[in-house]
């Protein structure tokens, strides 16, 4: 399963809302300049967000997004979901094969434990240990 553009940016702007959270509405601006994004595509992806109840916008001089939650309570897996759509590696209901239908369900439930289990209070106080996970394949 590969996570688009729509999911990755969607979780962004979350972290960014999230590391901010009680100190009042951020711009998409603000986090468009920041991460070097198209502030245009974020208006995209908040909408939904938004529609979802994820986040309350404010309007006004001063206005911008905030969380319509606590960051503790919103998980990787509601944002990505909500942006993408259903989690699953493949279309295994037109599968045949017991043994592969269980392969697939068995990705797609462990995919969505990572992100159910990963809120966005996690993502902004990650600390990297220093362990470098760089593979290269050689084919």
């Amino acid at each position: 399963m590969k996570i688009s553009t729509k999911g990755r940016y969607g979780l962004t702007i979350m972290m960014e809302l999230a590391a901010k959270f009680g100190e009042g509405p951020i711009s998409l601006k603000s986090i468009a300049e920041r991460n070097q994004l198209s502030e245009h595509y974020l208006e995209q992806l908040v909408a939904p967000l938004r529609n979802a109840g994820l986040v309350k916008s404010i309007r006004g001089a001063y206005g911008g997004y905030i969380l319509s939650k606590e960051p503790e309570t919103i998980t990787a897996g509601d944002v990505i979901r909500i942006l993408e759509g259903p989690i699953s590696p493949v279309d295994f209901t037109e599968e045949d094969d017991p043994a592969k239908r269980d392969l697939w369900l068995r990705i797609r439930d462990s995919i969505a434990g990572v992100l159910d289990s990963t809120t966005l209070a996690d993502l902004v106080n990650y600390q990297d240990g220093g362990k470098v996970d760089n593979y290269m394949f050689y084919i």
